[in-house]
């Protein structure tokens, strides 16, 4: 139940932007303080002592900034070319490698527990928190019950904030240390405290399950959640391939699954031109265009639906295990962003979906959300067009249905 509140927090996360716009009633300190003195109720229904309720609410006040980041739409929807250059600079991969030999000693004891490979444990690292760089600098108690208050999302929030409570009253943080994101994830690896609870482990065994300070704890409770996740051990995430000319991109959806040897056969090679491998198990994959029919493509595998249960993005997992690769020296992609590569805003989103809607295509309501039937409307234009069908809501893909408006 814990994972699944995760899974579908960062999903939240990672597309708030596809929630409707939410208009909150007054809300004012006096209100907040009145709903907060009822919560301590709540949490001594939860067998929490008082003196840590008390201690943990000393100077919560309503945060306003808060509210605010909770409901902020983002105006443009990043590419994945802007967001990987970002996820896998070269500040990231140059620090990622040093810290990767510093601990290298340590790392490998943790795969040997959990079966983790060491360079995917420093790369979650790196993309959380910048190797523990940033953790997030607002209070975990006030950020949590501030949005505990607001009633959009307060069974979630309730539900963390106990947790956050039952953290303290273990005596494995202080409510002064007690800090991280806005939304109420904690430490280098940014756990939710419900599964900080569940999923953290005491690595140096000093009695504390410290994700702020102890390295053994972080990479512990990083290796201990990836592998009560599912990951398999001895097993890749996934690799970048090359398609071949006239290629079927409709295969390129995340979801056909085929063996290694299938895809061979459709004619898929390694960047370098060699064969896939060809292992002696059957091992199945799924093809992911990262962008549209210009960008990279990969082959990805169990591990890798693994990593989008940390965070359900595509563009976040493909960071994760492209860092990953990076770290210890392998290639960088094979393909680099093309000129006209630009964030399309929400209004562009719906304007192109107004355009495909007026060519005939059926897609439902334009809500500037490129979902599946958005998709699946720029694949069938793109057939009729006779130009790459890769379904991509790019820029370019707009310019073109703009130029054609008029042609049935």
């Amino acid at each position: 139940m814990h994972t699944n509140l995760l899974i579908l927090f960062t999903f939240f996360l990672s597309i708030n932007f596809a929630q409707a716009a939410y208009s909150p009633p007054a809300q004012t300190e006096q209100d907040f303080q009145r709903w907060l003195k009822s919560f301590k109720k709540t949490g001594l229904e939860h067998k929490i002592p008082t003196q840590t309720i008390e201690e943990a609410f000393r100077n919560i006040h309503l945060n306003h900034k808060i509210l605010e980041l909770d409901r902020k739409q983002p105006e443009f929807f990043s590419t994945f070319w802007q967001y990987f250059e970002r996820a896998t600079s070269p500040w990231r991969i140059s620090n990622g490698k040093k810290l990767y030999q510093k601990h290298l000693p340590q790392l490998t004891q943790i795969t040997k527990e959990y079966g983790i490979p060491e360079r995917i444990l420093v790369s979650f690292w790196g993309l959380e928190t910048n190797y523990g760089n940033f953790t997030g600098n607002h209070s975990i108690i006030e950020a949590l019950a501030t949005l505990s208050y607001d009633k959009r999302r307060r069974d979630f929030f309730q539900s963390e904030l106990i947790s956050a409570l039952k953290i303290l009253d273990k005596g494995y943080v202080k409510p002064s240390v007690m800090k991280g994101s806005w939304a109420g994830a904690m430490g280098q690896c940014q756990f939710m405290p419900s599964n900080y609870l569940r999923y953290a482990v005491d690595g140096d065994q000093d009695g504390k399950k410290d994700l702020w300070n102890s390295l053994p704890d972080v990479f512990n409770s990083m290796g201990n959640f990836l592998q009560q996740l599912g990951w398999k051990r001895g097993e890749n995430w996934g690799r970048e391939v090359n398609l071949p000319a006239n290629f079927n991109l409709s295969l390129a959806d995340g979801k056909t699954e085929y063996s290694l040897k299938k895809w061979r056969q459709l004619g898929l090679t390694l960047v370098d031109g060699r064969n896939l491998p060809n292992v002696e198990e059957p091992m199945n994959a799924k093809l992911i265009l990262a962008s549209d029919y210009r960008g990279p493509a990969f082959l990805v595998y169990h591990n890798f639906f693994v990593i989008k249960k940390w965070n359900r993005s595509n563009k976040y997992a493909l960071a994760v295990g492209h860092l990953a690769d990076r770290i210890v020296g392998r290639n960088a992609l094979s393909k680099s962003k093309p000129d006209d590569d630009k964030a399309l805003s929400r209004n562009q989103m719906i304007e192109m979906q107004t355009l495909l809607t007026n060519q005939g295509y059926s897609l439902g309501k334009a809500d500037g959300i490129a979902g599946g039937k958005t998709k699946k409307a720029i694949r069938e234009y793109q057939k009729k067009q006779k130009i790459a069908a890769d379904g991509y809501p790019s820029y370019r893909m707009l310019k073109i249905l703009r130029a054609n408006k008029n042609v049935k």
